[in-house]
């Protein structure tokens, strides 16, 4: 029996092979639908009904009659309930809910915009929520086609990874991953002309379109190639847990470009031994030394993480799309792998994703505890977008619970000698003495956050530290000081989604405040930013600073947007603005 799909992502449809099939009549319907497959906890009627239909003489009533409008498309168990849901009739799929899914299917096949064509000009919070969920299936399908396009190459099949690779790059022209990802697909398969080519390409649109030299993550795609053991060197276990060993006091001593080469050798050795399980180890140790010590967060630590999972005999391709594996014993090996992988996605704004890999890394760590507390850190990062229990309570305004989770951190580090994460606590714990009007405690610690990432080289620490400064200057009504900062902060390029978009919302705040054109501007960097990493806070302060700038849909849609989110401290900010 043929596979009938809903098809909401280009021009609506619903098709199935061979078979002409009954469409929902009206715009209407298809935003019904597009909206109860995106609510899978579902949603209620009043608040459907007053979205879609805000100036019906009966918005309850119009919602019924298309209700039963896809009833009579999807079958008549399909919608019902209060709070409303979507039940898709057996051998039915939705698009919209695959890409978000785990088990997301072959993403060549979800092509174009959510509703394309539809528009809704008459319902503005509609409009608004279907805006931000157009950037976030773009970014979700992108990420498919990129980590299937990793999987392909991990599994032996360079050229599906060149097909998926190409892909993604429509959708994202400027994609330095997708870029090398395509470039060692092409290397793989032996044609050096084209990954040649492809390199010139990028070098020649970042140079035109962005005053930029070409990405390393490209630079290192094209010159790919692992250290070479000595000659003479016998592949044995012994020798790779040497090299894996002399890397780790190689790390712990600060030594971390010694300690890369040490582990890129491991790696090397162990792919000789024809141990899978060594070889798997040693991809993932070199991969969380690439992400947590060198600051690695491209294509060649996803390529790592692949090639260690195909390693353990995990299918890379059926992971890229988030289908499960067959039971297997729990392996610490492949639950780091899968960790990794999450934290990657959560730090990218991924968070569809991130729950996906995060799954499978706590089935694969059952039994081991160490691993599993690991795993949790990561949810609770991706839940709250922080590791760290003192920016939840920061962002909530909760500022005596803040101080004392930070200062417990800042002993820990003190202890442990944690010195690469001492820019992230130290900002925030000024920001905490910014946040009590301590304005004179807050200076010192947001200065050492700021030098401490400049001597790391932290770009995610310093776009930080530099909205901290920010903030402090207008404290102290130092204008021109804050827009100096905000430029530092802007021209890094950080890995880490939430940071860039927390520093868009501070240089929307200093813009508004100074009368400056470029507000507008940064509100709708943020807007789209936000919406492509489901960062729903941030889409709410988008929506505030539009709106402040005169833009009436928005100020319509901030109390609908903002009312799920539990932030005492955003609806204190919004009623400040007169907003809710």
């Amino acid at each position: 029996m043929a596979e009938t799909w809903i098809r909401l992502l280009g021009p609506p449809r619903i098709e199935s092979a061979g078979t002409a099939l009954r469409q929902p009549r009206g715009r209407k319907a298809w935003a019904v639908l597009a909206y109860l497959a995106l609510q899978p906890g579902g949603t209620g009627r009043a608040r459907t009904a007053a979205l879609l239909f805000p100036d019906a003489e009966d918005p309850l009533g119009a919602l019924r009659w298309n209700l039963s409008e896809l009833r009579r498309t999807l079958g008549a168990e399909s919608v019902g309930g209060d709070p409303l849901r979507l039940v898709l009739p057996a051998g039915w799929n939705c698009d919209v809910m695959a890409a978000l899914q785990p088990a997301g299917g072959d993403p060549r096949t979800f092509d174009g915009e959510l509703l394309e064509g539809l528009t809704f000009e008459e319902c503005p919070a509609f409009e608004s929520w279907l805006e931000d969920q157009r950037h976030r299936l773009e970014n979700s399908v992108l990420t498919l086609l990129y980590e299937a396009s990793l999987a392909a190459l991990a599994a032996g099949r360079a050229d599906d990874a060149v097909d998926l690779a190409t892909r993604a790059l429509h959708l994202d022209p400027f994609n330095a991953d997708c870029h090398a990802v395509l470039i060692k697909a092409l290397l793989a398969l032996g044609d050096y002309r084209r990954a040649r080519e492809q390199a010139d390409k990028c070098r020649e649109l970042y140079r035109r379109e962005l005053g930029l030299g070409v990405p390393a993550e490209v630079r290192r795609a094209l010159a790919d190639a692992a250290p070479a053991a000595e000659p003479g060197l016998p592949a044995s276990s012994a020798a790779v847990r040497s090299y894996l060993d002399a890397a780790e006091a190689s790390l712990s001593a600060g030594s971390v470009d010694r300690g890369l080469e040490q582990l890129r050798l491991a790696a090397e050795i162990a792919q000789r031994t024809g141990d899978h399980h060594l070889l798997a180890e040693s991809l993932v140790t070199l991969s969380g030394a690439l992400i947590h010590q060198a600051g690695g967060r491209g294509a060649e630590v996803a390529d790592l993480l692949h090639r260690a999972l195909k390693s353990e005999g995990l299918d890379p391709e059926s992971l890229a799309s988030g289908g499960r594996n067959p039971a297997r014993p729990a392996s610490r090996v492949a639950a780091a792998a899968y960790r990794e992988l999450g934290y990657l996605s959560v730090q990218r704004g991924i968070p569809d994703r991130a729950a996906g890999w995060l799954e499978q890394a706590a089935r694969a760590a059952d039994g081991f505890d160490d691993e599993r507390s690991r795993i949790l850190a990561i949810q609770g990062m991706a839940a709250s977008d922080t590791a760290l229990a003192g920016r939840v309570h920061l962002l909530r305004g909760d500022l005596e619970p803040a101080a004392e989770c930070l200062d417990r951190a800042q002993e820990l580090i003190a202890a442990e000698h944690w010195t690469a994460f001492e820019p992230f606590v130290a900002g925030l714990r000024g920001e905490t003495f910014l946040a009590a009007g301590r304005l004179d405690d807050a200076a010192p610690l947001i200065d050492r956050s700021w030098v401490m990432a400049d001597v790391a080289g932290d770009h995610c620490y310093l776009t930080l530290a530099a909205g901290a400064k920010a903030r402090l200057s207008m404290a102290l009504d130092d204008q021109a000081a804050a827009e100096s900062w905000l430029k530092r902060g802007l021209d890094t390029t950080p890995w880490y989604l939430w940071y860039r978009a927390r520093l868009l919302d501070t240089a929307a705040e200093v813009a508004i405040d100074a009368g400056s054109p470029a507000a507008g501007d940064y509100a709708d960097r943020l807007g789209t930013m936000a919406s492509r990493g489901a960062l729903r806070e941030l889409v709410v302060r988008a929506h505030s600073h539009r709106a402040l700038l005169g833009d009436a849909a928005a100020a319509e849609t901030i109390p609908w947007l903002a009312k799920d989110i539990d932030n005492p401290a955003l609806n204190t900010y919004l009623a400040r603005r007169g907003q809710l």
